[in-house]
């Protein structure tokens, strides 16, 4: 078990953050100007909730990627703002699917425009992105982000069969997260490679430190959704249990409790009935250490990424991708 505390973590996005600086505010401009549109409502919708931000980490990952490769043009730019715009058009969609109120603690945009319009502005984002693939004139480019397109919706269709469901194997839930998270992850990379005419492999390499990185990552997610330390910082949890999604700490705690536990479980996820009951889910998962086990798979996974990297010669752009797995997993402690 990782004991460290978060006074003794150094992983960091930022060596990543400042190496791409100058090429990621050419992808903000990208990404505001073509939010634009004359009906008023797409560019005021679009814009909460890519202005409400994160950290932009799959369009850095695509500079970064491009920087790795030695590519010193402007098409990487265009190409992260497509990526960003594919993942903006995701999360509209699924906070609609899940009926979710809030997103990075503001409300959702669903919540403030109705389904419609966030369904719809998601719609017009997914285009803009496969405008921004044809402009790139890549037809490597397009199938790369084309396919990680469908499949992204294919993931989220397995989530949505999935819900409710206590016995769905963990083989399929990694299907779904390396479906609905990774695959972009692994995509925003490989087109980096691409772009700077690298060989095959290398391609090959980005794509499955994407891959490796994105299921890390949403690992990590899944378990700050019932993480104590988190509740205790203030942060939303419990999400994934009031929709009923099956993720890996409830399939660890479930495979391992008692009879009783077992029932819970059922009762909760199953049938749907919850009064109140995310302390004792808590409870449960704290017993078994499944919030352990989800780290530790997401250890693996992170191992995995960074092996991904053995095949490109040490640099700072190496070593800041290498940063950026650390941070994925670390931030959950």
């Amino acid at each position: 078990m990782d004991n460290r505390g978060p006074a003794s973590m150094k992983a960091s996005l930022q060596p990543l953050m400042d190496l791409v600086k100058k090429d990621l505010d050419q992808t903000n401009e990208i990404i505001l100007d073509r939010m634009h549109s004359d009906v008023a409502l797409i560019p005021t919708l679009a814009r909460h909730l890519i202005a409400a931000g994160g950290k932009r980490l799959r369009p850095v990952l695509t500079l970064g990627a491009a920087k790795l490769c030695g590519y010193h043009g402007d098409r990487a730019q265009k190409l992260a703002a497509c990526v960003e715009f594919i993942h903006t058009a995701t999360l509209l969609h699924d906070d609609v699917v899940d009926e979710s109120d809030l997103r990075r603690g503001n409300e959702t945009a669903n919540v403030l425009w109705g389904n419609q319009a966030s369904v719809l502005v998601g719609d017009f984002l997914f285009s803009r992105s496969f405008q921004l693939m044809v402009e790139d004139g890549s037809l490597e480019v397009l199938r790369i982000l084309s396919t990680a397109s469908a499949v992204i919706a294919e993931g989220e269709v397995l989530q949505l069969m999935n819900v409710g469901d206590i016995n769905i194997s963990e083989e399929s839930y990694l299907d779904v997260i390396t479906s609905k998270t990774a695959a972009l992850f692994a995509a925003a990379c490989e087109v980096g490679a691409v772009v700077a005419e690298r060989p095959a492999a290398e391609a090959k390499a980005l794509s499955g430190y994407g891959n490796n990185l994105g299921i890390a990552f949403q690992l990590i997610d899944d378990a700050l959704d019932y993480s104590a330390e988190q509740k205790a910082l203030g942060k939303t949890i419990g999400d994934d249990f009031r929709e009923g999604k099956v993720t890996l700490p409830v399939l660890i705690a479930y495979k391992n409790g008692t009879a009783e536990e077992k029932q819970f479980w059922k009762r909760v996820i199953e049938d749907n009935q919850q009064d109140g009951d995310l302390e004792a889910a808590l409870e449960i998962i704290q017993a078994h250490d499944a919030l352990e086990g989800t780290f530790k798979l997401a250890r693996e996974y992170g191992a995995a990424a960074k092996a991904d990297l053995d095949i490109f010669p040490d640099s700072p752009e190496k070593s800041a991708l290498i940063s950026a797995i650390d941070f994925a997993i670390e931030r959950a402690f």
